[in-house]
């Protein structure tokens, strides 16, 4: 199971383009897209959909991946953060109904 920076890194060695390239076409300095690859900074939402687009892979998978990692980034340490999940699923398709 590869995280968002992994998945990106893999997405670019695969193509054999070097980090210069596909940072100009995301328009991030080298070094940003390094440490994002790394885990060290996030990717935004945006530069998510960039990416997809820039290696003409799934959007969604990629934005799910994403997402992914944000919320286990933040429960990751938690004890409860299995239930918190379930819990949090059950709120998201009460609120999705509401709407």
């Amino acid at each position: 199971m590869l995280t968002i920076g992994e998945q990106i890194r893999k997405l670019r060695e695969d193509k054999g383009l070097p980090l210069r390239k596909v940072s100009a076409e995301l328009d991030i300095d080298q070094s940003i897209l390094s440490k994002i690859e790394r885990g060290e900074r996030k990717a935004s939402k945006d530069q998510i959909i960039q990416i997809a687009k820039i290696f003409n892979v799934d959007e969604k998978e990629l934005l799910i991946n994403y997402l992914s990692d944000k919320v286990l980034y933040e429960l990751i340490n938690e004890d409860l953060a299995t239930e918190a999940l379930q819990v949090a699923e059950k709120k998201i398709k009460y609120y999705k109904t509401k709407q």
